[in-house]
């Protein structure tokens, strides 16, 4: 349990009076994105400016995290790593916590009908959503959906139980709330918006109505890598703080939030602790999750196929770094619609953060929910450069790797564990076809991915398809390496 004497001299502890914040916001997924993230950014602006905006954190369907944090008086640390260099400061910001296992799904949607909520936030990642990917519209075949169909006031899916907590606040004439979502999608305010409505239209039309006139849905651009935390990488961590924190999380000293300024119900000033509020968060979002987000899911295939655990490790390959600087620069950067912005400067920051070797931020993790990622990070980047005729081989290489990759066998014929909402199906195809033609067509006419039209197009499947078949034949290193040589 946290020990906050046990930590070292220098460590940022909570100073401010905690009984003074109120439960303002609440957020669903607990993991450790938000726990370095955002409840970082209100934890600066409750120690250095006053803010009384507080947190109930919330976990749907576990309960382990929230009865660790709620063991340690809701308290846990963060501690940033740079090479050799920590630094450690403890969060205060938390003033509730709740699991739907253990509380209840009942208990999670009276918490949201505290007349102080003004924010339900969320990093449920991707496929928390219950979408398609490629259309962003809701996804009514969802065994999620389907029941929360069937059973409106006992919902389990995340659009379901935000929506239960709507009705209900609007028939007790308590003002609404924002719902704003922090995870990595285009527009991810739109996709929430999206799959609220959508689900609302099937249950009550009149609810659909309140929430269009009523509601905001303010789209979000998050940026700072956090890996997960791992057994050993807690007990390491509490070796070098001199404590044991069940709830701790690592990251990179880099943080940035982009927000759209569009809250019906007021928000924090969370532009005092660094973050950046505008009007159109679109821009921000695309450059992060092309060129960030997209050159590390192509690290991810490729380097877990090559056999390199994590990213910083990836970066000792030069062929590696170099691909992925030009899969930012000469694939992803065009497709862009940023004004004012040196992409050639945020490429090398970007490079520099993954050289960090104090991170160890796993290929495997970032490899996992795959179905739920390509659509943003690569597929509609791919589809510029088929309208435009440009050239986009390092994406294409990319679908291969992940082609590759969801065979379920490594270069060393090792059993790959693959983690994605659409793993049954994806084992179904790869299982129904020859490893070659057979699979890649398998694979590429998965509609809710790749949509109708690209497993059509046939510039995008020869390429894809001639990148496959050296990852076959040659191995990633040397299928990276070539493909390098040519740029």
């Amino acid at each position: 349990m946290l020990s906050l004497e046990s930590l070292p001299q220098g460590t940022l502890l909570p100073d401010y009076d905690r009984s003074r914040l109120r439960t303002r916001m609440l957020h669903i997924g607990f993991g450790a994105f938000h726990r370095a993230h955002q409840a970082v950014c209100s934890d600066k602006l409750a120690r250095e400016f006053g803010s009384d905006w507080g947190y109930c954190e919330v976990n749907l369907n576990s309960g382990e995290l929230i009865e660790a944090l709620r063991a340690q008086s809701l308290l846990y640390s963060v501690t940033e790593m740079a090479d050799d260099h920590l630094s450690t400061r403890v969060v205060g910001v938390v003033t509730a916590a709740l699991h739907g296992k253990g509380d209840g799904i009942e208990a999670v949607i009276n918490a949201m009908c505290q007349p102080d909520i003004a924010i339900v936030s969320m990093t449920v990642t991707e496929k928390g959503y219950c979408h398609h990917p490629a259309s962003r519209q809701l996804n009514l075949d969802h065994p999620a959906v389907q029941h929360d169909l069937a059973h409106p006031e006992q919902p389990v899916s995340l659009p379901g139980v935000i929506l239960a907590a709507i009705r209900r606040r609007r028939a007790q004439k308590l003002p609404p709330f924002s719902v704003m979502s922090c995870d990595n999608m285009p527009e991810n305010g739109q996709v929430t918006r999206n799959v609220i409505m959508q689900l609302a239209q099937q249950q009550d039309s009149e609810l659909a109505a309140y929430i269009g006139q009523h509601l905001t849905f303010p789209s979000t651009m998050v940026d700072r890598i956090v890996p997960a935390m791992t057994d050993d990488a807690l007990q390491m961590l509490s070796t070098k703080l001199g404590s044991y924190d069940p709830v701790a999380v690592e990251c990179e000293p880099f943080f940035q939030w982009v927000i759209e300024d569009n809250f019906v119900n007021g928000r924090p000033a969370w532009e005092q602790a660094g973050a950046e509020l505008v009007s159109d968060v679109l821009p921000f979002e695309e450059m992060k999750l092309r060129m960030l987000n997209g050159s590390h899911s192509f690290l991810a295939y490729l380097g877990y196929l090559a056999g390199y655990q994590h990213i910083s490790d990836c970066m000792a390959d030069d062929n590696f770094l170099i691909a992925a600087r030009q899969l930012m620069l000469a694939e992803q950067a065009p497709t862009l619609r940023t004004s004012g912005i040196d992409l050639v400067a945020y490429a090398n920051s970007l490079i520099a953060r993954y050289q960090n070797r104090a991170i160890k931020h796993r290929t495997g993790q970032i490899a996992t929910d795959g179905t739920q990622k390509l659509p943003q990070r690569w597929l509609d980047s791919i589809r510029w450069h088929l309208k435009q005729g440009s050239r986009f081989d390092l994406l294409a290489l990319g679908v291969a790797g992940w082609i590759r990759y969801v065979g379920g066998v490594d270069e060393q014929g090792n059993v790959i564990e693959i983690r994605d909402p659409l793993k049954d199906q994806l084992a179904e195809r790869v299982s129904g076809s020859a490893d070659g033609e057979a699979r890649l067509d398998a694979l590429l006419s998965l509609e809710a991915v790749f949509g109708q039209d690209l497993a059509k197009d046939a510039r995008f499947r020869e390429r894809v398809a001639c990148f496959y078949q050296q990852l076959r034949e040659l191995g990633a290193q040397e299928t990276v390496k070539r493909l390098v040589a040519t740029y």
